[in-house]
């Protein structure tokens, strides 16, 4: 019962952030006399956000191109959707970004370009910067994911190592007027953070990119033509992103479809509408994953029965481990040790995306038995927990949630219910 409800409450949260009940209130552009429209965009999320815009479009006549994970991807009528790497970049998504530049050449004033941006984007857009290599940027992306960077400090430096990232989409698009329609998987919406800003002012610089670095103590793993890039653009030696306040940035409006919030809201209702008391855990929670999942739990089972404990955000997670899972996971392996042996107490922790990290699942639901389901299966969890590999863990005791695909994605949702 508390899983199916958990279910519907989760449902509801992405019901919320659906592309097509979210773009119905914007008004799109048109091209002035002679001039073109095109729907260029990146993200998880952006072939079904394409597919919206399309039916919105019906009958218009337009072109463009969109990069999605491996995947993700939609059938699209006049927009080419093409795949490629997340969390890390690959050569499929260099090869498409490659593409959607040449889309670009020879943008006119009278142009108008409807820009889909949505969580992922920094992965799939991918055209590094002169002098840095692909592979290089792979193995720094690698290196601060693993140390467990925020997205604000991965972005810093992936922004610095980028044509593309940090306003230099922007740069290519002008003189034509661009709507960028976001939908947000950052918190607080910080739009020169989503997807890396690529049609934003970016207020960091290569020095910030560079202290990243050095606070996570992988300069001396970093690749050497990233570090050298970084310390050249510190130097003055390689030109600075577009800053806010840039004149560039007169010729793009952004709007922002859907956040985390949004689906949160939604999910608080729906709560409501099962009967349950509804408590918010936390509307933007960040921070490590193991702390937030323990205090999660622990504040689930001293609630009353018939309530609903809710939260959403991104947590940060330190890998040390060789397993495989994703921050969500985890965060649902974690609450299971704290609620192992408490009845009629259920959580689920799921990405808005359908996938969690490296994975094909969503998520996971924990409740009191699953830690001892597991020892019962002669696993030890805390061997799993230590090893980052919930993963294995969770698909042994068939509590992981997958979800494929979901078409939207507003970082993560935690459920937690009380019978």
């Amino acid at each position: 019962m508390l899983k199916q409800e958990a279910l519907e409450i989760y449902e509801a949260g992405l019901a919320a952030v659906d592309p097509a009940r979210i773009l119905a209130a914007v008004d799109l552009p048109h091209p002035e006399r002679g001039g073109r429209l095109f729907v260029f965009g990146a993200g998880k999320a952006a072939a079904s956000l394409g597919a919206a815009v399309e039916k919105r479009l019906s009958g218009e006549t337009y072109s463009g191109r969109i990069v999605v994970k491996h995947g993700h991807g939609l059938p699209l009528e006049r927009i080419d959707v093409e795949e490629g790497g997340h969390p890390l970049p690959d050569a499929d998504g260099q090869a498409a970004t490659r593409r959607l530049l040449a889309d670009l050449k020879g943008m006119r004033p009278e142009d108008r370009v409807i820009f889909l941006l949505t969580g992922g984007a920094s992965a799939l857009l991918v055209a590094p910067a002169k002098g840095v290599t692909l592979k290089a940027k792979i193995r720094v992306t690698e290196l601060l994911l693993r140390a467990g960077a925020t997205i604000q400090e991965l972005n810093a430096v992936r922004k610095h190592l980028s044509a593309v990232k940090g306003g230099r989409l922007l740069e290519r698009m002008v003189p034509a007027r661009v709507l960028a329609l976001v939908v947000s998987d950052v918190i607080g919406d910080d739009l020169s953070s989503i997807g890396s800003g690529p049609t934003v002012g970016d207020p960091t610089t290569f020095e910030d990119a560079l202290r990243v670095l050095e606070s996570y103590r992988v300069v001396d793993e970093a690749p050497e033509v990233v570090v050298e890039h970084l310390r050249a653009g510190a130097s003055g030696k390689v030109a600075e992103t577009p800053k806010p306040g840039s004149p560039l940035l007169r010729y793009a409006e952004h709007v922002i479809l859907a956040s985390n919030r949004t689906a949160l809201r939604a999910a608080r209702s729906q709560a409501g509408a099962l009967g349950f008391e509804t408590k918010i855990f936390a509307e933007e929670m960040v921070g490590p994953v193991h702390d937030r999942a323990s205090r999660f739990a622990r504040t689930l089972a001293a609630l009353p029965s018939r309530s609903a404990l809710l939260a959403g955000g991104e947590l940060t997670l330190e890998v040390s481990g060789t397993g495989l899972g994703g921050r969500a996971q985890e965060f649902a392996l974690v609450a299971a040790r704290e609620l192992s042996d408490k009845e009629g107490v259920l959580v689920l922790a799921a990405g808005t995306d359908g996938s969690d990290g490296p994975t094909d699942a969503a998520g996971a639901f924990a409740d009191g038995r699953t830690w001892e389901s597991g020892r019962a299966r002669g696993l030890e969890p805390e061997a799993f927990l230590e090893n980052n590999d919930s993963y294995h863990f969770l698909d042994a005791v068939e509590a992981l949630l997958r979800t494929g695909p979901t078409g939207t994605n507003v970082n993560d949702l935690f459920i937690g219910l009380v019978a």
